[in-house]
């Protein structure tokens, strides 16, 4: 039997497996986009009781399976959660955005410590800022980059304004964000040029942009 294993991660989704376990999808720093089986999660005294909620951060113990995508877990420690994503729609719907996204550009099982930060910051933005485009604009820009398809590099054909501003997108502090303020052509042209930039690096846009980007 392998030794468990230890991690940091974000839980991007959890459905049932069966009346008493759940299937828990994690987003770690160590192991990439990770799947876990819960066991007994579902039942009144589970020792995960309450520590399993979406976009919850965690330390996670886990233990590999031999022939199969769905590995153990065994405990799990929470770090921070993220409250008022789930009392917000606006916020929740980007939240689930960039669950999509992440899970577009990344392949399972996969380090991608770049992305367990982003995904992190923008979830830690979203918690102190108000939902705006532009928050998913940035995310976009900021995954893009870590990809090695730096956006602000293939933005020859943009106008002058809509270059800068996604340079800004790319490069500002989250914190930041909120003093920006572009004037409506530039943001339509960032629009287009993440939205192509993304459909032909990874096939299509993930489910829930539009959504993401309604005020």
């Amino acid at each position: 039997m392998n030794a468990p294993e230890s991690d940091e991660g974000f839980v991007l989704r959890v459905h049932a497996l069966t009346e008493t376990s759940l299937v828990v999808r994690w987003l770690t720093r160590d192991s990439g986009r990770l799947a876990t089986v819960a066991r007994g999660a579902r039942q009144p005294k589970s020792p995960f009781l309450g520590r399993l909620d979406l976009f919850v951060a965690a330390q996670i113990s886990f233990q590999r399976a031999r022939q199969s995508e769905l590995h153990a877990l065994r405990e799990v420690s929470v770090t921070g959660r993220f409250p008022a994503l789930s009392s917000d729609y606006a916020r929740l719907a980007q939240a689930a955005y960039a669950v999509a996204l992440i899970e577009r550009v990344s392949e399972p099982e996969t380090p991608v410590p770049e992305l367990h930060a982003l995904f992190g910051q923008f979830l830690g933005h979203l918690e102190a800022a108000p939902a705006q485009p532009r928050s998913v604009y940035a995310l976009e820009a900021r995954v893009l980059a870590a990809g090695g398809l730096d956006p602000v590099e293939a933005s020859g054909d943009l106008e002058s304004g809509s270059r800068e501003l996604l340079r800004s997108l790319r490069d500002t502090d989250w914190g930041a964000l909120e003093t920006l303020h572009p004037e409506g052509e530039a943001v339509r042209g960032v629009n287009r040029q993440l939205q192509v930039q993304i459909a032909d690096a990874w096939g299509r846009v993930p489910r829930g942009r539009d959504e993401a980007l309604r005020r």
